[in-house]
C-alpha cells in the first residue's frame, strides 16, 4: 500500500514511517521540518521525503492522488506555541485539515486524523470515554487554542464523514519515546530530561499533584497502524494511551533516580512558568477499551522502562 504522512518528519511521524516502511509499504511524508528525524531512510526506494507546506494546494492534490490512505500528523504542538502564538496553532491546525479533507475527499481517500486528549479539557469525569463532554476555559487563555483547533478538526472530519468520506480520529495520550522534541523544550518528559541528565533542580510546576498517562511510542504507532488498515475504525474516535496514572511530581522522581542524576526537585509557580495564559488539568487519564477492542492494540511498555529507553537515547552520541 501506499501511505502519505502529513508532519513524517516530526517525533511520531518518522516512527511511523518506520513501521510502515517495515512492512513493506511505500510511504511519502509532506513536512517543512528538518529531515533530522527521517535521515536514516533517505536512500530507501520506498521512501519519499517532500519538504514543503500542508498549505500547498497543489502538492498536496499530487501527494494525496497517488496515496492509498492518508495519516495527517502534521500540526503546531508545543505549550510554548499555544502561548507563546495562538495564531500559527490555530492557522496551521485548522486550514490544514480542511485542506487535507477537500483533496481527500475528491480522491476519495481514507484519512487518519491526529487529534489529542487536550480535546478533553478540565473535564473532571475520569477515565476520558471519547463520547464524553469537553469543558474548556475562557477563550482568553491561549492554552485553551490547541484543544480547541484539534476539536474542530474532528467536526471536520466527521462533516466529510457524514459526505462518504472514510475517516478515523485518534485522540494520544502523552506519546513520548526517542526523538522526542530536543531536551528542555515542548513536553514535560524532555523538560525533565535536560534538568536531570545536567544534574540541575527538576522544576515541579505547581504542586506536582496533577496526574498523566504517558504513553510509550512502540505502543502508540501499533495503535496507529491499526487505525488505517482496520475497516472498523472507520467513522470512530478512539483513544491512544495508557491507564498508567502518575502524578508529576513522582514521575520527576522516577527520571531522577532512572537517570542516577543528583538532581533534587523544586516546585514552581504556574505563572511563573507560563504567564498567565495557561490553565492546567489536574488529571488526564484514558478510557482504551476502543484500543483494545477495535484496533486490536494493549499497551505494552511499562512506564519505568520506557523512560529508561528514553533516557539511554538521549544519551547516546548518535
Amino acid at each position: 500500500m501506499r501511505f502519505l504522512i502529513t508532519g513524517g518528519a516530526g517525533f511520531l511521524g518518522s516512527h511511523l514511517t518506520d513501521a510502515m516502511l517495515g512492512q513493506g509499504h511505500e510511504v511519502t511524508i509532506l513536512d517543512v521540518a528538518s529531515d533530522l528525524k527521517v535521515r536514516h531512510q533517505l536512500g530507501n526506494p520506498q521512501f519519499r521525503y517532500v519538504r514543503d507546506s500542508i498549505l500547498n494546494r497543489e502538492i498536496l492534490e499530487g501527494l494525496i492522488s497517488w496515496c492509498d490512505v492518508v495519516y495527517h500528523l502534521a500540526a503546531v504542538v508545543g505549550v510554548e506555541h499555544y502561548v507563546g502564538d495562538p495564531y500559527q496553532v490555530l492557522n496551521v491546525n485548522v486550514n490544514g485539515i480542511q485542506a487535507v479533507l477537500q483533496v481527500a475527499f475528491k480522491a476519495q481517500k481514507k484519512v487518519v486524523f491526529s487529534s489529542t486528549s487536550e480535546v478533553y479539557g478540565k473535564s473532571s469525569v475520569v477515565p476520558f470515554r471519547e463520547e464524553g463532554d469537553r469543558v474548556l476555559g475562557s477563550t482568553k487563555i491561549d492554552r485553551w487554542c490547541y484543544s480547541t483547533s484539534k476539536a474542530v478538526g474532528e467536526h471536520f472530519c466527521f462533516a466529510f464523514h457524514k459526505l462518504g468520506l472514510p475517516v478515523v480520529v485518534i485522540r494520544y495520550f502523552n506519546v513520548y519515546g526517542p526523538r522526542l522534541d530536543q531536551m528542555d523544550v515542548g513536553r514535560v518528559i524532555t523538560i525533565f530530561l535536560g534538568q536531570v541528565l545536567r544534574g540541575e533542580p527538576v522544576t515541579v510546576v505547581g504542586d506536582g499533584k496533577q496526574t498523566r498517562c504517558f504513553t510509550y511510542v512502540d505502543d502508540a504507532i501499533r495503535a496507529t497502524v491499526s487505525a488505517g488498515l482496520k475497516e472498523e475504525a472507520v467513522g470512530e474516535i478512539i483513544n491512544i494511551g495508557s491507564d498508567e496514572e502518575i502524578c508529576i511530581k513522582d514521575l520527576a522522581a522516577v527520571m531522577v533516580r532512572l537517570s542516577g542524576s543528583r538532581s533534587s526537585l523544586t516546585f514552581v509557580p504556574q505563572e511563573a512558568v507560563y504567564g498567565k495564559s495557561y490553565e492546567d488539568i489536574r488529571r488526564r487519564v484514558p478510557d482504551i477499551r476502543r484500543m483494545r477492542e477495535i484496533l486490536d492494540v494493549s499497551p505494552q511498555v511499562k512506564l519505568e522502562e520506557g523512560l529508561r529507553r528514553t533516557i539511554d537515547w538521549f544519551r547516546s552520541p548518535s
